[in-house]
């Protein structure tokens, strides 16, 4: 935040001009509806390619499914496991961004590394993504035994959704809280 003093001194204070339910309201919103774009684009390339439009939803289901038969809680995949783990996730993910965002906006001293602009959020937000989902991604592959060119696809794939899912996540974050620049946006 930037406060003006008397003498028109512009000074930087330590604290964000953002309040951080908002932060993570609008986080948790970008998330949900980034979520959906993300699927509705992955379910159109999936159906392109002459597969069934639900693959990826069976694939997370299976693999829920398989980790929680590790703990011994007998559950069968499905898609609707699937589905019910992607709306679950990716608000939540995206509530994650927005409480982290808020706190990097509040404590960065140094104006390069200030999140303050939706260039620098919607690239936060894009690196946030491909890298929280690496470890799911990976269970995915490592649960479901996965041959290489299968886990080169779904890597491959996931990377360019998870590129998606940040993009408009790191739009729809801005956009709600009015950042600089950000009207142009929507």
């Amino acid at each position: 935040m930037q406060a003006v003093f008397h003498d028109h001194t512009v000074v930087r204070t330590g604290f964000s001009p953002i309040p951080f339910a908002k932060g993570i309201g609008w986080g948790l919103m970008g998330g949900l509806i980034a979520t959906l774009v993300m699927d509705l684009i992955l379910m159109g390339f999936l159906v392109a390619a002459g597969m069934p439009a639900f693959t990826c939803f069976s694939i997370v289901g299976d693999t829920v499914s398989r980790m929680l038969s590790l703990n011994g809680v007998a559950i069968t995949g499905s898609v609707l496991l699937g589905i019910a783990t992607h709306y679950l996730v990716g608000p939540l993910m995206g509530a994650m961004f927005g409480a982290a965002a808020v706190k990097i906006i509040s404590v960065a001293k140094v104006d390069a590394l200030r999140v303050d602009s939706r260039k620098k959020v919607v690239v936060l937000a894009v690196l946030y993504a491909e890298i929280l989902s690496q470890p799911m991604l990976a269970m995915a592959s490592i649960l479901l035994r996965m041959t290489a060119s299968e886990t080169l696809l779904w890597f491959g794939g996931s990377m360019l959704m998870h590129v998606i899912w940040g993009c408009v996540l790191g739009i729809i974050w801005c956009r709600g809280l009015r950042l600089p620049g950000a009207e142009k946006l929507i």
